[in-house]
């Protein structure tokens, strides 16, 4: 299904007709309804204008980002939209609305609402107007003209943000200040035109993440260190660092020439030495080696730029963890404001003394009630294990099957063992005889005494 989203994906250039939504191509009377011109007011039938402000107000945009353009006119989006030969009517319409909602604003008001003063060379190209724009302002007429410029402001936005991440990323961040030419050329694949770079800086200073300045003839921008920082203005520092930088590519250039012109001595003396002409070669070879002299010299001068540079880049680095120090000590400060050393310590012994308080409770806890009974359980476990011996090696003694007992009036006799017979006896012996003598055994005392039945 067709969107603007999925349109502004689609690779920039070309005639746009392949990337247009589906009825486009399919729908004649849709299409014959979206190209006609809309009514003069909204109130007539808003259900009409609301369906082709849907379809064209998206369009124009998405065409716009997918083009990489921030610039649009009236005029190319009637060429880019030709449909068999006829001009969408409503175009100019759509534009009216979008500046009405703040989506689209005139190069020129944009340009006026920044403080450019700066841009001098935009004077007569941005600023001035053609007069029939100009009355047609004055008398109220908002129609907009074929040839005028409108911007689209979200756009312009990504594309700020697009150049400031280039810049970041580059080699030139290395300090925030830079030659505006150098910036116009890092930034050539990203701003089609000189018009687009020069609204995108306007953007950027809008934003506060550059400011720019004219020095000596020549304009220097000044990023902001982050992402979300704000730039300061351009000082002294600035000015003397972007200087140095300045001397430090002429010398590198300098010396690199002089090193071309060196090499080119030491061929001509090879060349004359092969002619035979021997005054010539010396001639080429004390040039080389006063060229060779000028390079040392250039390179000590290079080496203290370079010297300088490096102290002022550590001074800067030591400057931003200065600040971050001095923040962390008044964040540790506010944090540790009502906290003292007493304060702290009269912490710690309420803490230790409601733990001693907690065990004890869970001490108390852990006791149970015992009904007054005070149980050891090693007696406990000694107990139990002669119950487990004693059951594991008696047997169990289970009644025999009713259906084969036969009932008397007699008590059964139960089980006896020798020694309670042996006791059975000494009963009866001390009953019949008397006392058994000491130290004999009542089975042998009584022998004599009992006959045979």
């Amino acid at each position: 299904m067709w969107s603007p989203e999925r349109e502004a994906e689609a690779p920039a250039g070309g005639d746009p007709a392949g990337l247009l939504p589906p009825e486009w191509e399919e729908d004649e009377e849709r299409m014959s309804f979206l190209f006609s011109a809309f009514k003069r007011s909204r109130e007539v039938n808003s259900t009409d204008w609301d369906s082709k402000m849907g379809f064209w107000a998206p369009l124009v945009l998405s065409h716009s980002r997918r083009q990489g353009v921030v610039r649009l006119r009236l005029r190319d989006l009637q060429e880019a939209f030709q449909r068999k030969g006829s001009v969408p009517l409503g175009l100019a319409t759509v534009l009216q609305d979008l500046l009405r909602r703040g989506e689209l604003q005139r190069e020129s008001d944009f340009m006026a609402s920044v403080d450019s003063s700066w841009i001098s060379w935009g004077v007569g190209v941005f600023l001035l107007k053609p007069l029939k724009w100009t009355l047609s302002n004055m008398l109220g007429d908002n129609k907009v003209p074929a040839e005028e410029v409108l911007v689209a402001v979200e756009l312009l936005k990504e594309k700020a943000e697009e150049v400031y991440r280039l810049y970041q990323n580059s080699p030139l961040s290395s300090h925030p200040v830079v030659a505006l030419s150098e910036l116009s050329t890092l930034c050539a694949n990203s701003c089609p035109d000189e018009r687009t770079f020069y609204l995108v800086l306007l953007q950027l200073q809008k934003e506060k993440r550059v400011t720019v300045l004219e020095q000596n003839g020549e304009k220097i921008v000044k990023f902001a260190r982050g992402p979300h920082a704000k730039v300061s203005p351009v000082n002294d520092v600035d000015v003397g660092v972007y200087q140095l930088m300045q001397s430090e590519q002429l010398l590198s250039r300098k010396v690199e020439s002089l090193s071309q012109e060196a090499e080119r001595c030491k061929e001509e003396a090879r060349r004359a030495c092969r002619a035979g002409k021997k005054q010539l070669a010396l001639r080429s070879l004390k040039a080389k080696q006063r060229t060779e002299k000028r390079i040392e010299a250039l390179h000590a001068k290079l080496d203290t730029v370079q010297g300088i540079l490096d102290r002022i880049y550590a001074s800067q680095t030591d400057q931003m963890v200065f600040n971050a120090y001095q923040a962390g000590v008044g964040a540790l400060k506010l944090s540790m404001k009502d906290v003292t050393v007493e304060k702290a310590e009269s912490l710690v012994d309420q803490i230790q003394e409601l733990c001693d308080t907690q065990d004890e409770v869970s001490q108390t806890l852990a006791g149970g009630v015992t009904n007054g009974l005070d149980f050891d359980s090693e007696e406990l476990e000694k107990e139990l294990d002669i119950l487990l011996q004693d059951t594991t090696k008696e047997p169990l003694d289970l009644p025999d099957n009713p259906r084969n007992r036969h009932f008397t009036n007699s008590v059964p006799n139960p089980r006896i063992s020798d020694a309670e017979l042996e006791a059975e006896l000494e009963k009866l012996s001390l009953s019949e005889g008397g006392l058994v003598p000491t130290g004999k055994s009542p089975k042998r005392q009584l022998e004599p005494t009992l006959k045979p039945l």
